[in-house]
């Protein structure tokens, strides 16, 4: 049997699995990967597709020793037994419990299982609790702060369930879902150490759950404490890989691994779209459009991770792909907190900034710890002058994620607006330590170094070559190195990046006041050296403008001209810089 035959029976029984335990979020991931699975073409006709419904094999039930993981590629993948279900699987109090569970009436469920002892309702039953205690926070945070307020309201089941769960735990009758959960509450808990093990546990007992995966990788903040994870080599762990390298800041690797699982899920969305969110923090704008083109032409009705697409069209000033963006997934579902995040992007690109908030506001009301709206909301009120403003919702972004490097970016951009270089400098020191990569927030600590305040150039100068050594596209951090050393009277330095400079925007094609100065101050430095026929080449060239820098080029052709003829030098002003 091939390993692509097998990942199929893997997902399929999981998906029914976890469908079975009401975990929709991970088996909606399993399912996607189910179809992302390249297909054999010597099996499957028109007539009988990936996308073909109500299949037989779904429903299957697979013994142990029916399972057996092939490895992909030559690596040696550990073979994971699918796990057995309980004796009574499908008991009347437990299809009523999951009804009720269905329906959002958890407590409801969890009564309706105060008496089975099945790991099935077990678990269902504690789920359920989990979920009333999580709801019951929202509501209390709501009437307590308001909607995007901070608050300490806790979940009030986590106690009670930490008990019963680790008490299953050490009597050995918990199942990998529940350790799932017990991971869960003690997250939430901040037994930070103590859910990294039991989540491990769980993934290395049943490692299809995306959920437990995706909550072992929030608990990964470091590379260190990820190469520390005890993990069986299961694929799965691949996918785990890719997406903590991510989170982490390890684009390449991330890229790598994602290239690798496609050799087998060539059709998975899911990859494209992260492979998409990995080439987004490397820049590569081209390609991440391209892909999330070819996303949307497959899959129509996604919104899932639309909102960075929508950062890319932003970025690139595309009004009218931004727009037709906003209006597709306004019309699918209004009220995802993307959704409103595109939405409020379409409106910072018209400019009209309150309503911009008023949709980045709309996504917190729908998840308070959504990440990307806080930054944004930030970033709209940078753009309306309310630093204040800015400065809390930069904040309520490092308080859910302090590896987010645009969120203290924009707190030191806020600080800097009220002129306070000192705070500025630390909130970009920390950006920059997040990702020492991005050329912007080295030219941004630089410009700190340079105000008035500070003035500390040979710190400036150091900050703009990092900036030029990560491939500044805006191509500010050479001319704003020409123009310190120019300040520090080191010419040579000073003439070295002009020329650097001038080289750039003439394969740029760019022209501007950039331009005249570096022409300019390199007309002046040749002639000083005595180099007369370089010097010329400049000045002439500042002949084609026709503003005062055309009248200098001319006095310093006289008077090289003069001087080579044996007549006495026309003494031509320096032009600062």
């Amino acid at each position: 049997m091939s390993s692509k035959e097998n990942y199929r029976i893997e997902l399929r029984t999981a998906i029914r699995q976890l469908s079975d335990r009401c975990l929709y979020a991970a088996s909606k991931w399993a399912a996607e990967q189910l179809v992302g699975i390249e297909q054999d073409p010597a099996k499957f006709t028109p007539a009988n597709t990936r996308f073909q419904r109500g299949s037989s094999s779904i429903r299957r039930r697979f013994r142990t020793n029916e399972i057996t993981s092939t490895p992909a590629a030559g690596v040696s993948y550990v073979s994971t037994p699918v796990m057995e279900e309980d004796d009574i699987v499908d008991g009347d109090f437990y299809l009523l419990a999951k009804s009720y569970f269905d329906c959002r009436e958890y407590r409801r469920a969890a009564h309706a299982l105060r008496d089975q002892n099945g790991k099935k309702s077990v678990f269902l039953r504690c789920y359920a609790l989990y979920l009333a205690g999580e709801k019951r926070k929202e509501e209390e945070m709501i009437e307590l702060e308001g909607p995007l307020g901070k608050s300490d309201v806790v979940n009030g089941e986590l106690v009670s369930l930490e008990r019963e769960l680790s008490t299953l735990r050490k009597n050995g009758t918990i199942d990998p879902f529940g350790l799932y959960l017990y991971g869960l509450v003690l997250k939430d808990k901040g037994s930070k150490s103590l859910a990294r093990t039991v989540l491990v546990e769980s993934v290395n007992n049943y490692p299809w759950n995306w959920s437990a995966w995706s909550e072992l990788q929030s608990l990964c903040t470091t590379v260190d404490i990820l190469t520390t994870l005890n993990l069986n080599n299961h694929w799965m762990k691949d996918f785990f890989l890719a997406s903590a390298y991510q989170e982490l800041r390890k684009h390449n690797e991330s890229l790598a691994k994602y290239e690798y699982l496609q050799g087998n899920f060539a059709f998975s969305n899911y990859i494209q779209a992260q492979i998409a969110k990995a080439q987004y923090s490397l820049r590569e704008f081209e390609q991440v459009e391209a892909i999330f083109e070819d996303l949307l032409r497959n899959d129509p009705y996604r919104v899932e991770d639309m909102d960075m697409y929508s950062n890319v069209l932003y970025a690139k000033e595309c009004f009218s792909a931004l727009s037709y963006l906003a209006h597709r997934v306004f019309i699918t579902d209004k009220y995802r907190p993307e959704s409103c995040c595109i939405i409020g992007n379409y409106y910072s690109l018209k400019g009209q900034h309150e309503k911009s908030v008023v949709y980045f506001r709309r996504a917190l009301k729908l998840n308070r710890n959504y990440l990307s709206a806080w930054t944004l909301m930030g970033h709209e009120y940078v753009e309306m002058k309310n630093t204040p403003a800015a400065v809390e919702a930069y904040r309520h972004a490092v308080d859910i994620n302090p590896c987010d490097y645009r969120a203290w970016y924009g707190l030191g951009q806020a600080y800097e607006m009220m002129s306070m270089p000192f705070y500025a400098l630390h909130y970009f020191k920390k950006s920059v330590f997040l990702q020492q990569n991005d050329s912007r927030l080295w030219i941004a600590m630089a410009k700190c170094y340079e105000t008035d305040q500070l003035h500390m150039i040979e710190e400036a100068i150091k900050c703009y070559q990092r900036a030029v050594n990560c491939n500044d596209r805006e191509a500010i951090a050479l001319h704003q190195l020409a123009k310190l050393y120019f300040e520090l009277e080191r010419s040579d330095e000073a003439a070295y990046y002009y020329k650097k400079d001038l080289e750039r925007m003439e394969a740029e094609d760019r022209e501007g006041p950039n331009m005249v100065e570096t022409l300019l101050f390199l007309a002046q430095y040749y002639r000083d050296q005595k180099r007369f026929e370089e010097a010329e080449v400049y000045c002439t060239r500042l002949l084609d403008y026709t503003g005062p820098e055309k009248e200098t080029a001319k006095s310093l052709l006289r008077g090289m001209r003069m001087e080579q003829s044996g007549g006495p030098s026309m003494d031509v002003e320096h032009f600062p810089p």
